[in-house]
């Protein structure tokens, strides 16, 4: 069985934590993993073949395959669900992703044209080459462990570099606010804005994580209670919807099987505040203040 391929095999992280794990218990066979995750024979291979090649699990002389020590420390890392270290894993042994994640890195935000373009000019002088989907499948990896960020409406990759707004959190919000006002037309103003289109912006300029602007933002408003006012919406609102969506990804399974929980949710999140779900906002006083935690 020959690990020789220039692009990536289309394996979702979930196929590599079940595989990794199914050989780091007990030597597997191409049919074991067919039976127990429950695929077809030609995606048991594939999946065996991605897993091979990143070092995760390696084939013995009866062809069958065992984990590495490197595998070990991935399933471990995935039991502790430290997605930074699983990430750290794959960058090191798969030379695609570790080159997605560069690119963005240099390029980002950047769209997937651009994100190819450069990849192409990485592999000039390697056996490596890229393609959509092969750029889709790396992203996926970094978007479900939290390594890059796409921004749900644009498409666009980067790499979310803070966990902890900046002091100045309260002015990029008014820049972008602004920005998007503008969008309405003249004499829309002091109108209730998209808070999943304000946060997509606003991660992008800040390369701020979701999770901190959630945070921020819901700290904002409880700073500035009548200056900057959260709403509600309808179930209907379009301020849910998101053309490529959110992928999260959290640990799954049981005591048999270490799994991965995967989704990729279009129906954007508001701000939680007291149980409630907010998905407008808007600003009647510029004078806002911001204390940072």
């Amino acid at each position: 069985m020959s690990d020789e391929r220039p692009t990536v095999r289309p394996v979702t992280l979930a196929r590599l934590v079940e595989a990794t794990h199914l050989c780091s218990t007990l030597a597997q066979s191409t049919d074991d993993i067919e039976q127990r995750l429950d695929v077809s024979h030609r995606r048991a291979r594939e999946t065996l073949l991605e897993t091979v090649r990143i070092n995760l699990i390696t084939e013995t002389d009866d062809d069958t395959f065992v984990a590495t020590t490197v595998g070990e420390a991935f399933v471990d890392a995935i039991k502790d669900e430290n997605w930074i270290e699983v990430s750290s894993i794959l960058e090191t042994h798969s030379p695609h992703y570790g080159n997605f994640l560069e690119v963005v890195e240099e390029n980002g935000p950047v769209q997937l044209d651009a994100v190819l373009e450069g990849l192409d000019d990485q592999a000039e002088f390697t056996p490596y080459s890229y393609n959509q989907t092969s750029v889709e499948v790396v992203g996926d990896w970094g978007e479900r462990l939290g390594t890059v960020q796409r921004n749900a409406f644009t498409g666009e990759y980067y790499r979310p570099k803070n966990d902890d707004p900046p002091p100045n959190f309260h002015y990029t919000l008014l820049s972008v606010y602004d920005e998007l006002e503008e969008t309405a037309g003249v004499g829309l103003r002091q109108r209730y804005l998209s808070i999943p289109d304000v946060r997509e912006r606003l991660c992008v300029n800040l390369q701020l994580t979701r999770q901190a602007f959630d945070e921020a933002l819901a700290s904002l408003a409880k700073e500035n209670v009548g200056k900057l006012e959260l709403s509600g919406a309808p179930m209907d609102t379009g301020a849910k919807e998101a053309r490529y969506g959110i992928k999260e990804m959290a640990l799954a399974g049981d005591d048999m099987l270490v799994s991965t929980s995967q989704s990729t949710d279009k129906v954007m999140r508001g701000i939680e505040q007291y149980g409630k779900q907010y998905y407008y906002l808007t600003v009647h006083d510029r004078e806002l203040t911001y204390t940072t935690q």
